[in-house]
């Protein structure tokens, strides 16, 4: 039985959230995210990215190329509400859908021959579903396997439909840059390079073991996509591999008290978020960036699982006390991961702190209740201030 996957990609999904939701941004330049001087951009309208605009590109420079631009903060309650109505629009087509952040999914639609008579037909009924109900509009691939999906949804964009079929698959990759593979980083890309390997094609037709050689394992991996080949299964039952939050300070701190009051700011987050998808984790990782923009993380593993905010945040100080701060901050970051589906909503990390744990199960009825800012420590309220 021949495989076929669809990968769904919303197109500039938060910036074209607000476009519908108030109709005077609709065909001006709407920029997510980048509102203040040290911010960066997290989505750009295509009416911003005809001037250059992309993702992650710092606002001064945003603001630089595009001085109209209309900067927005991003509202993430808003976008999550809308991604679980799509998600639901994805489990009218196919039990196995695997998404891979708010705006995208893989979905396996193999076997479903009797009820469509082409799998291009349910990505167009997906599109045709999104853009009636929720007024948005999304690219879709279609292909044997999840690297030719993905790579096939970013090829008509915006609002396209791409579809590789097997006796296309050479053709369509030959001449594709080599640096559209996953796990071609810049590093990799320059030993292609070096290799005379620029294109997906030139790829394909090399030596695996000359690949393995230079490359390593990535190598062998590398030969298999770039000849159309990915086993991966679309994995239906998916579980967030970390859960984490950062900041990027408007001026960078140099007083350790208020790096900790930041810091436990953040863990706050991380941990209604790891509670509400009763999750726990071992891995506990701090990023910090300098003044300088030099960048460290810093981790700790702990024998057993937690999610309760004062254990996070008691190994995360720890953590941010080794480290000698020579230079003002300028992000600070907090990252679970090791993840593993906890016992009950609260962790058992820690069993004697019974107080610890009715008074986040009672901070947390109310964050479900009245949303995730109705309850702050005091601590919180001067990381706010500030």
């Amino acid at each position: 039985m021949q495989r076929w996957v669809i990968h769904v990609d919303m197109d500039a999904f938060f910036a074209a959230v607000e476009q519908r939701d108030n109709p005077e941004l609709r065909g001006c330049p709407v920029i997510i995210g980048g509102t203040g001087t040290r911010g960066v951009v997290s989505t750009a309208s295509y009416e911003a990215r005809k001037f250059g605009i992309r993702s992650a590109m710092p606002s001064v420079e945003a603001r630089r190329r595009c001085p109209q631009g209309i900067f927005l903060p991003p509202d993430h309650k808003k976008y999550s509400k809308v991604s679980q109505e799509i998600m639901h629009i994805f489990a009218d087509f196919s039990p196995l859908v695997e998404p891979l952040s708010l705006d995208e999914a893989f979905l396996d639609v193999t076997g479903m021959e009797g009820l469509y008579s082409d799998p291009a037909d349910i990505a167009i009924k997906i599109k045709e579903r999104i853009k009636a109900e929720l007024e948005l509009t999304a690219s879709a691939g279609v292909a044997p396997n999840k690297f030719l999906a993905k790579l096939a949804s970013d090829m008509k964009k915006p609002d396209g439909l791409m579809v590789i079929r097997p006796d296309q698959v050479a053709e369509i990759l030959a001449n594709i840059p080599a640096t559209r593979l996953w796990g071609v980083g810049q590093a990799t890309a320059q030993t292609l390079q070096k290799l005379g390997l620029t294109t997906i094609g030139q790829v394909a037709e090399a030596d695996p073991e000359v690949l393995h050689k230079h490359c390593g394992q990535l190598g062998y991996v590398l030969h298999q996509l770039a000849n159309g080949r990915d086993e991966r299964p679309v994995e239906g039952e998916w579980q967030p591999k970390s859960i984490g939050k950062e900041t990027t300070f408007a001026e960078d701190l140099y007083n350790p008290e208020e790096l900790r009051t930041e810091l436990w700011a953040l863990v706050e987050k991380v941990g209604w978020r790891l509670r509400r998808q009763n999750v726990s984790g071992r891995t506990i990782t701090i990023k910090i960036r300098f003044t300088s923009f030099r960048t460290i993380t810093r981790s700790r593993t702990l024998a057993v699982a937690a999610n309760l905010d004062e254990t996070i945040y008691r190994i995360a100080d720890e953590i941010v006390a080794n480290v000698k701060l020579s230079e003002g901050v300028r992000l600070l970051g907090v990252t679970v991961s090791s993840l593993v589906t906890a016992g009950g909503q609260i962790s058992l990390f820690d069993q004697d702190d019974k107080k610890g744990t009715e008074v986040a199960k009672a901070i947390d009825i109310v964050k479900e209740r009245f949303g995730e800012a109705a309850v702050v420590r005091g601590r919180t309220l001067l990381s706010r201030h500030r």
